[in-house]
């Protein structure tokens, strides 16, 4: 049969009845439990229903008392309750005014309404504001009991989900990073094999084509002495007096081999054989100077004839009579550093210069100094320029100002790895419509840091 009220006022309290509020509920997770989680708050203005409900809750549960809702909102403003058991009539303030103010304040505090009004209005209010329960008094304290943990039981599934929820979306978040990271690290690997695969195809070409190249060249000059003898012997031949015949004959010859136009245009023949195997020569140089896979090794490097070389295999954007390329190569030394990769920096910077003046005319400038030995190397365009929300993201892997389909946002990425890498750092000032600005600063005795992977510079870009 169940306990009333009057049977339970004759049960004296035994201290040590009262169980340990830590380990009760096995409901909750033990990464989520939290010392209050059985802190019972009991507020009702007559004192012999607060003692009882103390008493009998006390059993199992840590319980405090107030007398009216002010107090009990002082008291869980400084100490944390799982649950409140209020009394609807109080002084003051309504005990459904402290529910709303409970449900406002402190969500994580389950509240039961307990009330001598029997409306079925007011439990629905009273649920529908976030009550736990609505129990009649006087209820029987076996049925409080009941309530009472369901109202944490509800509480402490409530809690752990949201907190699983919480925990998931940060984990899912850590997931989405270590994807994002993980294709950004792919998407370098490719690009380095690409330029890998690009380096050698472009030495192997330089290769080929150097041997031919170079008969081609140095034949020249002996065809230009040979065709000059020639020339001097046929001028012997013209001054000789020949028979009316013979003097004929040659007339006709002469005539249908257009002699004299032929011999007038061998000169200006040669000199533009010459000149297209001295193009020939220079593209060879270009690619194994771009490719440098004969000094794969760290080394000493002039910085002018690297970017002067990548200067000549992007004639395709500068030659074209709209861009203007100006340059003020300084007095630099000699730099520690891995050629082909600052030629790849050099490379991506001088064709988003071109590509950001497109086809309007512009400029493009480029300037070399030293200073303390930091060698530093400025190209300006004055093309369209960044926005304040393109320059935070312009070092982004996948990040390009360009249309889709034309860049895969992995240039400038990987530039500012490479300058990294040789200890170096990338400045970028820009402006929508007024033009962008890279300065890179690289140390003429860098250390050789590409295999150490604990001694890589911290991140250094400036915008």
């Amino acid at each position: 049969m169940s306990t009333t009220f009057r049977e339970l006022t004759d049960i004296p309290h035994d201290p040590a009845q009262v169980i340990d509020v830590t380990t009760h509920s096995s409901s909750i997770d033990p990464a989520y439990a939290e010392s209050h989680d059985r802190r019972v708050l009991i507020v009702d203005d007559e004192q012999c229903v607060r003692q009882l409900f103390a008493e009998y809750l006390g059993r199992d549960y840590s319980c405090e008392t107030v007398a009216d809702a002010q107090e009990a909102l002082d008291l869980l403003s400084r100490e944390p309750f799982a649950l409140v058991v209020s009394d609807m009539q109080l002084p003051g303030l309504s005990g459904i005014e402290l529910l709303r103010k409970i449900t406002e304040r402190y969500s994580d505090t389950a509240v039961i309404i307990v009330s001598g009004i029997d409306r079925t209005q007011r439990v629905i209010d009273a649920v529908r504001m976030g009550a736990s329960d609505y129990l009649l008094k006087p209820c029987e304290l076996d049925v409080l009991t009941a309530s009472v943990e369901r109202a944490l039981e509800r509480r402490t599934l409530l809690r752990n989900a949201r907190r699983y929820k919480q925990d998931l979306e940060k984990r899912n978040v850590e997931l989405a990073r270590q994807k994002t990271e993980m294709e950004r690290l792919q998407a370098q690997i490719l690009q380095a094999e690409k330029m890998a695969s690009l380096g050698q195809l472009a030495a192997g070409v330089a290769h080929e084509l150097n041997n031919p190249a170079g008969f081609i060249y140095s034949n020249i000059d002996m065809l230009k002495s040979y065709i000059e003898r020639l020339k001097r012997c046929l001028s012997d031949y013209d001054e000789l007096a020949l028979g009316p015949e013979a003097t004929a004959r040659i007339s006709a010859i002469k005539k249908e081999i257009d002699y004299d136009n032929l011999v007038a245009d061998l000169g200006s023949i040669l000199s533009d054989c010459y000149i297209g195997a001295e193009r020939i020569r220079d593209v060879v140089q270009n690619l194994r100077l771009f490719s440098r896979l004969d000094e794969a090794e760290f080394k000493r490097v002039d910085v002018n004839e690297g970017i002067e070389s990548t200067v000549r295999l992007l004639s395709g954007y500068y030659k074209t009579g709209k861009i203007t390329l100006a340059h003020e190569y300084g007095d630099l030394p000699q730099i520690n550093c891995y050629a082909a990769q600052l030629n790849q920096v050099w490379m991506n910077l001088l064709a988003n210069a071109a590509q950001a003046i497109g086809a309007a005319e512009g400029e493009v400038h480029i300037r070399t100094w030293c200073e303390e030995r930091t060698v530093m190397v400025s190209i300006s365009d004055t093309g369209t320029g960044m926005t304040s929300e393109e320059l935070k993201k312009i070092f982004d892997p996948f990040f390009t100002t360009k249309p889709v389909g034309e860049g895969t946002g992995l240039g400038l990425s990987i530039s500012h790895g490479i300058i990294e890498r040789h200890g170096g750092k990338i400045k970028v000032l820009s402006a929508a419509g007024r033009g962008t600005t890279f300065t890179v600063f690289l140390p003429v005795d860098a250390k050789q840091r590409i295999t150490a992977s604990n001694s890589e510079p911290e991140m250094r870009c400036q915008q």
